[in-house]
């Protein structure tokens, strides 16, 4: 989530009075399909308000989500972690006269905590970027009005110079038939599709930097993502579940009313036997292991299909090849949303997500690799050398996973 200009907190100098939220990727979709979404995006919306202690009513009246609130920049930054959320501007909410827009933009203009430190001065180069929405007889002026008469009464509040390419602050203004909204600052949020209109996922979670962004990436298309943690047994050292745990955690503050409880699976038995057979295939066998312990799980929640973060080529067992040897373990289809990323990119996303901290800590599985992993298998040999009836011990593993708390 990005935000221009705005403080940490909601000051009683701040004009604001409502935020206005615009929609993800869904803009395209058919009237039904798009009021189906809209409706499940307010009530996300509703929820993570009310989990943040912001008093707050959610409107839809059209393409746009209006939230009445007394707070509306704590509840724009709210807003804004949401899958299916473009933006959210803390606006002030006004009759759509063109009177009272300017007087809400002046407002707007003197205004110090609002919109940075300072207040606006003759320094920050500014932009006024109008949009008259609905019949020609609703209003008695037109786009080109609002960005001429807005741009004047800023340049006499401050004295600041006019930038159309690259201004320092940007007020934006939103008539329509009803209210008019006036802004000047907006928080970015992720885009995309509410949670739950796009089904089930599995999600094989170890804690680490990867996988937690995996499952914001397939939230923010509409998932619930569910993640699996595979209990290593004495392999797996004493932080892994607490850390996996914590960082699903994190990632399921997003999705206020998904339930994105974690799936634990004592792998135990199945991964020492691994480790007790197998050499240069190791990590091989052990993947498609867990992978089969998370279509258990999927089989059990109603899961269309399983994901991981695994990214092509970062790691011995995630060649081209040995992703297609481990695929071959599950019928259902295996999702990467990180497939192309490079690990700079994943670093940044698990630090706006929230859990690099915790997704840093050692991985214990480490202590599995062999000294040479093989990194072009063939299916043929990695069944050949892998223990008998591996896959369908994994999987009853997974159909009996303990639901965890998550905390």
């Amino acid at each position: 989530m990005n935000a221009t200009n705005a403080s940490d907190s909601d000051d009683p100098a701040d004009p604001t009075n409502a935020v206005l939220a615009g929609h993800g990727d869904f803009g395209t979709k058919s009237s039904g399909v798009r009021s189906k979404m809209a409706a499940g995006l307010a009530r996300d919306v509703e929820a993570a308000l009310a989990a943040a202690d912001v008093t707050a009513t959610v409107e839809r009246p059209w393409s746009r989500l209006v939230i009445r609130t007394d707070r509306p920049t704590a509840a724009a930054r709210v807003v804004a972690t949401l899958p299916g959320i473009a933006f959210a501007r803390p606006v002030v909410a006004v009759d759509p006269r063109m009177e009272d827009i300017l007087e809400a933009t002046r407002r707007l203009a003197e205004a110090s905590a609002h919109v940075g430190s300072t207040a606006h001065t003759e320094a920050d180069t500014y932009a006024v970027d109008g949009d008259r929405v609905g019949p020609r007889d609703a209003h008695d002026f037109s786009t080109p009005d609002l960005n001429v008469e807005g741009g004047r009464v800023v340049g006499e509040v401050t004295g600041a110079a006019v930038d159309l390419d690259d201004p320092d602050r940007t007020y934006r203004i939103e008539a329509r038939e009803d209210e008019a909204y006036v802004s000047v600052c907006r928080f970015d949020g992720p885009g995309g599709l509410p949670v739950g209109t796009q089904g089930r996922v599995a999600v094989l979670v170890s804690g680490g930097l990867d996988s937690p962004v995996a499952m914001w990436r397939l939230l923010c298309r509409g998932c619930v993502t569910i993640p699996v943690y595979v209990d290593l047994g004495e392999y797996g050292g004493a932080d892994h579940r607490a850390r996996a745990l914590e960082v699903c955690r994190t990632v399921a503050e997003r999705a206020p009313r998904g339930d994105l409880r974690p799936r634990v699976v004592d792998g135990g038995e199945f991964v020492g036997r691994v480790v007790e057979r197998t050499d240069n295939t190791r990590m091989l066998s052990l993947r498609r292991a867990m992978l089969a312990a998370a279509e258990g799980v999927a089989e059990e929640v109603g899961a269309h299909s399983i994901a991981t973060g695994e990214a092509l080529g970062q790691k011995s067992s995630q060649t081209g090849a040995n992703l297609a040897v481990t695929d071959a373990a599950v019928s259902r289809p295996v999702h990467r949303p990180l497939l192309t990323v490079d690990k700079p990119d994943i670093v940044a996303a698990a630090r706006e997500l929230g859990t690099y901290t915790d997704a840093t800590l050692p991985v214990g599985c480490d202590r599995v690799a062999p000294a040479h992993p093989e990194t072009n298998a063939t299916l043929g040999d990695v069944r050949a050398r892998e223990p008998g009836g591996l896959l369908e011990l994994a999987r009853e593993a997974g159909r009996a996973a303990d639901v965890a708390s998550g905390e």
